[in-house]
């Protein structure tokens, strides 16, 4: 049986009283529910507590240790309720945020209404652009950006989700063209990705098992710089895409795509991680800490 706070809080209160009676007066509850716990705490922790006789309780050597644990137990916890408490009372203001458009879409908007609901006196305007903004010119609180995109001088990051990319096509595709065993094979295919530069169409993949690294010239008929619109390409059936993971987790397990070079792991320009820029006078505002905080346990 696992311990719980009332077990705590029954065991300290008969050892400060010595009385099951006195205890369940001081927690307003019923004698029989008070000595209901105590037994449940013995057996949980597999020990005699009390040593029981007509006049009074006291605490055997097992009691005596384990309560400096459970008075410390209800401290913390006790603690820990207390700084949620004004957390909740004291978080007000807005933040101005700013995320990519396709990972704001799908998965950052998903998780800020949860936030919203926590912190009612909070505010977030929140804009999805794939410009990287000025934070300090253009009064943004937060800037979420790929990693690979957050060097600035005088400015705080923080690593807030992982983000993996993976190789992907449609059944229908590989039936046809066939799948590529190594990725010299991709110069053979025609290649999907989120192109905005003329680098673009150069691959660069890691093996999953530790080695060196291979880069591959790439090719395509049909180039767009929206991750969504290449998702949508590769479930069209127009070729091999480049995708971050979290616009494909659905159409993998449904089988629309199939994984394509799993133990090659892409290098993208993105990098694997989306992070959190901020001046760091806007960093340490305290709505903006519980809000990255919120994000890195949402979204690990």
């Amino acid at each position: 049986m696992p311990l719980t706070n009332d077990m705590l809080a029954a065991f300290v209160k008969v050892a400060d009283t010595h009385s099951v009676s006195a205890a369940a007066l001081a927690l307003g509850v019923g004698k029989g529910l008070v000595s209901k716990r105590i037994a449940q705490l013995e057996a949980a922790v597999g020990a005699t507590l009390f040593a029981r006789s007509t006049r009074r309780l006291a605490l055997t050597p097992a009691g005596d240790a384990y309560l400096v644990g459970a008075r410390g137990a209800l401290h913390e916890l006790a603690t820990a309720q207390e700084r949620l408490r004004e957390l909740r009372v004291q978080l007000s203001g807005e933040i101005r945020l700013t995320a990519p458009v396709s990972w704001g879409q799908r998965v950052l908007a998903k998780r800020l209404p949860d936030f919203l609901q926590l912190h009612a006196a909070i505010h977030i305007d929140l804009e999805l652009s794939d410009r990287l903004m000025d934070v300090a010119h253009e009064r943004v609180d937060i800037a979420l950006r790929w990693s690979t995109a957050t060097a600035r001088q005088g400015l705080a990051t923080v690593a807030v989700a992982e983000v993996s990319w993976l190789m992907a096509a449609s059944p229908a595709y590989l039936e046809t063209m066939g799948c590529p065993q190594h990725p010299a094979d991709l110069a053979g295919h025609p290649c999907l990705c989120y192109w905005r530069e003329s680098g673009d169409d150069r691959w660069l993949l890691a093996p999953a098992a530790g080695g060196s690294n291979c880069s591959v010239q790439v090719g395509s008929r049909y180039h767009v710089n929206n991750p969504d619109a290449v998702a949508d390409a590769a479930l069209a059936g127009l070729g091999i895409a480049l995708l971050p993971g979290y616009l494909c987790t659905g159409a993998l397990a449904e089988g629309r795509l199939v994984r394509v070079l799993p133990e090659w792991v892409p290098q993208t320009k993105f990098g694997h991680r989306i992070m959190a820029v901020a001046a760091p006078e806007r960093l340490a505002l305290a709505r903006n800490q519980a809000l990255l905080h919120f994000l890195q346990h949402a979204l690990a």
